[in-house]
């Protein structure tokens, strides 16, 4: 096995124990490599059909399985910047997760994101992370339009997540 392969199935195995993202910074601290030698890994991993997700907080390896029982639907919305936190809230604060978001954009195309925010600490760290940073939301670029997958343990909750996204003026009906 080569040192590459020995890297990679310990990426995997540091992944599968933890519970939060962790930073290609600190995979590569771990491993005694450079940030960009991870992210070259990570690279070859998914090529392999490893479901890594990389989210504003770090990688996750993504278990399908772990949320089978749940619902998922794709939502167009449409609120201003400083409303990311309110619509983040209405999804988990109800027991959904909003796994992406994406925009369509005129020239690139769809442009697509993994975020996973399961709850109130993990909204709160990436608006944190919006208000201090020098990058823009991806929805800047439609005109505050995009797109999210919803996630939620039951239709019934789903359909309360887009009523309180529709209250308030959010959500986009198609």
């Amino acid at each position: 096995m080569t040192e590459g392969s020995r890297r990679r199935k310990k990426i995997i195995e540091i992944l599968s124990t933890e519970n939060t993202p962790i930073s290609g910074t600190d995979l590569a601290a771990a491993l005694h490599v450079s940030r960009q030698v991870i992210v070259q890994d990570i690279a070859l991993l998914r090529a392999e059909n490893r479901d890594i997700l990389s989210t504003n907080k770090g990688y996750v390896l993504y278990n399908p399985a772990a949320d089978d029982h749940f619902v998922k639907e794709v939502i167009a919305v449409k609120h201003d910047g400083d409303q990311i936190l309110e619509e983040m809230l209405s999804i988990v604060e109800l027991g959904g997760k909003m796994l992406d978001v994406s925009i369509d954009h005129d020239i690139y195309g769809n442009i697509r994101s993994d975020l996973v925010i399961n709850n109130f600490e993990d909204a709160k760290e990436f608006v944190k992370k919006v208000a201090e940073g020098t990058s823009k939301p991806l929805c800047s670029l439609t005109e505050n339009v995009h797109f999210h997958t919803i996630s939620a343990p039951s239709a019934k909750v789903l359909g309360l997540i887009k009523k309180e996204l529709d209250e308030k003026g959010f959500l986009i009906r198609e």
